[in-house]
């Protein structure tokens, strides 16, 4: 009888602690974050989706058609078309993404000589099909200016594009040179690009 009685005691004392952790937490605030209200700042050097920054000049992408992109990319997910020109100056002709099957590495954005390719800090582009996942060249710059409409900056430098550890000289000249860029973005009304 006396091991029953003790053993009932013990249980009921763990009840009562489980009741009063329990009431305990019924007043304390929540934890979880109210998404898609309570929207989370990702953190610097977050790897989003991709997009393609547009030279403040031209309005254009700044890829020069170098390859280097797709020749690091670990999933091989990128694919390059170009022609030359007579001068042996590449001109592009087609860029290509697939989200899908791209690993986030970020290596494409730090072998970019010309720092033309960026991944964003956008992270909410689920989507119902496949198609839409796969970037090519004018859906990069959308993403570009859909990302820099967001920015509260007045310009934008890229964690990838100086990476801590290695030596300013030995950086190519794109990269050394690399200036932050001005965010512009699209007018609704018209096709100029205005200074945000």
């Amino acid at each position: 009888m006396k091991l029953r009685d003790a053993a009932k005691r013990v249980f009921l004392i763990e009840i009562i602690k489980g009741l009063a952790l329990t009431l305990k937490m019924m007043f304390t605030p929540p934890v979880t974050r109210r998404y898609p209200k309570e929207k989370r700042a990702p953190f610097p050097g977050f790897r989003g989706r991709h997009a393609f920054v547009r030279d403040e000049k031209t309005g254009r992408e700044k890829c020069v058609a170098c390859l280097k992109c797709a020749v690091v990319c670990p999933s091989q997910c990128i694919t390059i078309s170009y022609r030359e020109q007579e001068n042996g100056a590449r001109i592009l002709e087609t860029y290509a993404i697939e989200a899908p099957r791209c690993i986030f590495c970020g290596y494409c954005a730090e072998v970019c000589p010309v720092c033309a390719l960026v991944l964003t800090e956008t992270y909410e582009y689920a989507a119902y099909s496949r198609a839409s996942l796969y970037f090519d060249r004018e859906q990069l710059l959308r993403n570009w200016d859909e990302f820099a409409s967001q920015l509260n900056t007045a310009a934008y430098f890229n964690k990838f594009w100086r990476l801590p550890g290695i030596a300013l000289g030995k950086l190519p000249v794109g990269k050394r040179l690399q200036k932050p860029v001005p965010v512009r973005r699209p007018i609704p009304n018209s096709g100029e690009i205005s200074e945000r």
